[in-house]
């Protein structure tokens, strides 16, 4: 691992990176928002000259979506505009496309890059994961419900609706007031959108051309977000040992893409960059992993281990990784019982 005086010189290395630029931010609606709707209408005119045409749009509309997603993202955390108030505002208005309330998803967010890897504070916007002795000391509905949660098929294709359209309609009871009100707020102006185009088009022909390409943008963003934290040797540590600048340059991925899905994607998959320092825009991603010799030592990943590291689902504190269920299974069975470890952190 790393040395605990190296955050400071990351962090003095980076910064020149963290700068917003105004023009950059409305090139990045420009070519993430505006392409969305464009498509959308696209799609909504070819309802009536050939079904096909319509599929054929289905893929892109929806990459264009996980590209506005990332853009709401970066105004999250105030690094799209220079101004405070201008990535509140803009974050607002594209939380409407994402369907995410934005004060209650940015604190959430805020939470998960705190926590990130800490296995003493897992579950806040994160993906629940459960060590090897904590899923074997739960009784068998328990361990259930945890297998049919980390199933790929219900994961990535119930998941989108389940993470976008249901949970963020509905704020939690321990929230503040204020982000209550944007949940409400925001629940309120989708209704009326919704309904004002069901009546100007037919609740059919919205289904038909909005439905699809979301749950597209929901299973692949789902994605994104796994596989960025979700992999064999991710950092995991409990208390004292854990550490931010650990946690964003282990246990956070470097995902290669082809430079076609890094555009649509906003250059996300430079996740260790994201989480060393959040103020740096996507636009400057990139330039930035550039600029260090040591960010190329992260955890790098393909889109080939991406797709693999699916089959990770539970945290094995003997071994440190994460493992499939097959091998927690071959683990306990050569580990004698007076070696097992007791359950530990939140999730038990």
């Amino acid at each position: 691992m790393t040395s605990a005086s190296a955050p400071e010189s990351w962090q003095a290395t980076l910064a020149p990176f963290a700068k917003a630029r105004t023009s950059r931010a409305l090139f990045q609606i420009a070519t993430s928002l505006l392409p969305y709707l464009l498509l959308s209408v696209t799609s909504y005119l070819t309802l009536g000259v050939s079904p096909l045409l319509t599929i054929l749009l289905v893929i892109p509309t929806g990459a264009f979506l996980i590209r506005t997603f990332v853009v709401f993202h970066d105004c999250s955390h105030g690094a799209l505009f220079p101004s405070r108030s201008a990535n509140r505002r803009v974050g607002a208005f594209l939380g409407l496309f994402v369907l995410a309330p934005f004060v209650q998803w940015q604190h959430e967010h805020a939470i998960h890059h705190a926590t990130s890897g800490d296995l003493d504070r897992r579950g806040a916007g994160d993906v629940p994961t459960l060590t090897v002795s904590e899923y074997n000391a739960k009784a068998w509905r328990g361990r259930l419900a945890y297998r049919l949660f980390r199933n790929p098929i219900v994961m990535f294709g119930f998941g989108p609706i389940f993470a976008m359209i249901i949970r963020p309609r509905l704020p939690k009871k321990s929230s503040r007031e204020r982000m209550r009100n944007s949940v409400l707020v925001t629940d309120v102006v989708l209704a009326v959108a919704v309904a004002a185009l069901c009546l100007t088009i037919g609740w059919s022909a919205f289904l038909i051309v909005w439905l699809p390409p979301a749950l597209v943008a929901g299973s692949g963003g789902i994605w994104l977000f796994y596989v960025q934290h979700q992999f064999e040797d991710a950092y995991w540590e409990s208390g004292d040992d854990w550490t931010y600048a650990e946690a964003a340059l282990y246990g956070s991925s470097f995902l290669k893409l082809p430079k076609v899905l890094q555009f649509f994607t906003a250059s996300i998959g430079l996740h260790h960059i994201h989480h060393l320092n959040a103020k740096i825009p996507n636009y400057n991603l990139q330039r930035a992993h550039d600029s260090n010799p040591i960010f190329s030592e992260v955890p790098t990943m393909s889109m080939v281990d991406g797709l693999r590291a699916t089959r990770f689902k539970l945290w094995d504190e003997r071994s440190g990784k994460l493992v499939t269920f097959a091998q927690a299974r071959r683990a306990i069975a050569v580990t004698p019982k007076t070696a097992e470890i007791a359950p530990a952190g939140a999730g038990a």
